[in-house]
């Protein structure tokens, strides 16, 4: 089982990346469970996604609860640096954090927002740290799995979301 968080503020599109990786899950066979919290998000207030994937053949490892435990997440996706501090505590040790932020180079950490800002999209930061996290290898899914729940569930926006998926898969790549 994998157990994931997203976070971030109001606007910044976590409830689209939670979509898109349950989508993805169920998509290739695996369960999932998911919450979100997003109360005071039009306010500019944190919201957070919990999700855990699940192998559907796999007796008695089929999620029971969507929330994670403080302490239990596999990978976090900090959709702005602020995310990673609120819920960095989620993460197991061992874990994988991917966080939008600039000025930094620490590892999993990306300037998404200007990369999409460059590409003229610049509410496209979460598709571009999913991309760049899907690269690492951390995910349940590769990239190829994400692209196509993406072509499909992407609305009238599909070009410019696969456009910042991939480069988030470029910049994870890059030297």
């Amino acid at each position: 089982m994998q157990q994931i968080i997203v976070s971030g503020i109001g606007g910044q599109g976590v409830l689209f990346v939670t979509k898109l990786l349950a989508q993805t899950a169920v998509d290739t066979g695996r369960s999932v469970l998911l919450s979100e919290t997003h109360g005071m998000a039009q306010r500019g207030g944190n919201v957070i996604s919990h999700l855990k994937v699940a192998p559907r053949e796999q007796s008695g490892t089929s999620p029971v609860s969507p929330l994670v435990r403080p302490g239990h997440a596999d990978v976090l996706l900090a959709l702005h640096p602020d995310a990673l501090a609120a819920h960095g505590f989620f993460l197991r040790p061992g874990g994988r954090a991917f966080c939008n932020a600039s000025g930094t180079t620490a590892e999993g950490s990306l300037d998404a927002s200007a990369i999409a800002g460059s590409l003229g999209s610049a509410v496209s930061a979460n598709l571009v740290l999913l991309g760049f996290a899907a690269a690492s290898g951390a995910l349940f899914c590769d990239p190829a799995q994400l692209e196509t729940t993406l072509a499909r569930i992407g609305g009238k926006r599909t070009e410019s979301s696969l456009a910042a998926f991939r480069a988030g898969l470029k910049a994870a790549s890059a030297p």
